[in-house]
């Protein structure tokens, strides 16, 4: 999503609670690499994170229609909450259930060896922007993800941010710079 139309994760489990259910999609697509990169980088194969971000995923969603519970004050850690508990829950029985998957009807994923190398890449992507999260301002790191991963021409991004193309054009010329930094520091 553009910063210009980008709804908090709150507001999407508030509109999935009340019955729309693109707001879930939409929560799910935004969330998706962050868990999978939780979960990733503690189990042995791409494919166990997945069934475990589904079960995960599948667990969320029956918890905001819960109209007992509150909706979660910081939903990503609530989501990892989740993750973590399918994680430890997975490790103690030997497996992974689906339980939740099946009460909602949703089918078991098939996965290629192509769709596996796409997780293990998706988990290094969520991984590399928690990290450029922590090292670049905001208005770096936004310019930069639409250029970069988003693929967004200068004219679009700065509409989107409402600002000059020059303006984007030095955010990410910042951002690279500090990259680049941050790079030779490790090396």
């Amino acid at each position: 999503m553009t910063a210009a139309v980008q709804v908090d994760d709150q507001e999407l489990l508030r509109r999935t609670r009340a019955g729309d259910a693109e707001a879930f999609a939409a929560f799910y697509r935004a969330r998706r690499g962050d868990v999978l990169a939780f979960l990733r980088a503690r189990v042995r194969s791409g494919e166990l994170a997945m069934d475990l971000m589904c079960e995960t995923f599948a667990r969320a969603l029956l918890a905001v229609h819960d109209c007992e519970r509150d909706l979660p004050a910081v939903p990503i850690g609530w989501l990892l909450t989740i993750a973590r508990n399918e994680l430890i829950s997975s490790v103690r029985r030997g497996r992974v259930l689906d339980d939740t998957r099946r009460r909602l009807a949703m089918e078991p994923l098939e996965l290629s060896d192509l769709d596996l190398a796409a997780v293990d890449q998706e988990a290094a992507d969520a991984e590399l922007m928690a990290h450029l999260r922590e090292v670049l301002p905001d208005d770096q790191l936004e310019a930069l993800k639409a250029r970069v991963i988003d693929e967004l021409d200068y004219a679009e991004i700065a509409r989107d941010l409402q600002t000059s193309q020059s303006v984007v054009r030095k955010r990410v010329s910042r951002a690279l710079a500090q990259l680049r930094s941050i790079r030779q520091e490790a090396s």
